[in-house]
């Protein structure tokens, strides 16, 4: 770290600009939870985090791609809560069951999580009217997800444990589909157990199992 010509250390630029940019994250991430995300403005986000509106316009060319980011940064603070990182993919123990359970259980925890879901319902509600900014989301941020699965899964067929001719990517959706539907409709608790059943129902099948 620099000094000053008094002997006394300088302020750190590098350490300054994270705990900006950490706030500017924050900001946008509450504000488009609060208010939807037309009613979201760099302004807002701005006054929010307490940084010059021009401070952000350095860093991002719309407020799309600061949520953007703001959202990727969740997701890598979520992965690193699981133990891992953002390119660590789903743990691979050796039992698929088990491993997707506990990544499903997780994603059914951050859902629920207020920090998460506000926003992002705002979010999926404006990608549905904005094509650009929903084809964005996947993109940037729903694919590099579900990629994992894949990963995962293909992972599995060379264990033997799920049939080669699956396509993982199809394959997928039937147990993450279905927690996004649940999600979206509020009808019905998102829980656990649920969770668990998706992939018990998906790994095994409907019809019944011989017992021979």
């Amino acid at each position: 770290m620099a000094e000053t010509t008094s002997g006394a250390k300088a302020p750190d630029s590098t350490r300054r600009s994270e705990r900006s940019r950490r706030a500017i994250y924050a900001a946008a991430l509450a504000l488009v939870g609060e208010a939807g995300y037309a009613k979201t403005t760099i302004e807002g986000i701005a006054a929010r985090a307490g940084v010059g509106k021009q401070t952000i316009y350095r860093w991002w060319p719309s407020k799309a791609a600061v949520l953007l980011e703001a959202f990727v940064d969740l997701g890598r603070q979520a992965g690193e809560a699981l133990g891992g990182d953002a390119d660590s993919g789903i743990p691979d123990t050796g039992d698929l069951e088990a491993d997707l359970k506990f990544v499903l259980r997780a994603t059914v925890d951050e859902m629920n999580d207020p920090t998460f879901e506000a926003p992002s319902r705002a979010l999926a509600a404006e990608g549905i009217v904005n094509p650009e900014l929903g084809a964005r989301f996947v993109e940037q941020l729903l694919e590099p997800q579900l990629q994992l699965y894949v990963r995962r899964l293909r992972a599995a067929q060379d264990a033997g444990e799920v049939r080669r001719e699956i396509d993982p990517r199809i394959a997928l959706e039937l147990f993450v589909g279905p927690i996004a539907h649940r999600w979206l409709l509020r009808t019905l608790p998102l829980t656990h157990e649920y969770a668990d059943r998706l992939v018990e129902y998906a790994l095994h099948g409907l019809a019944p199992r011989d017992t021979r």
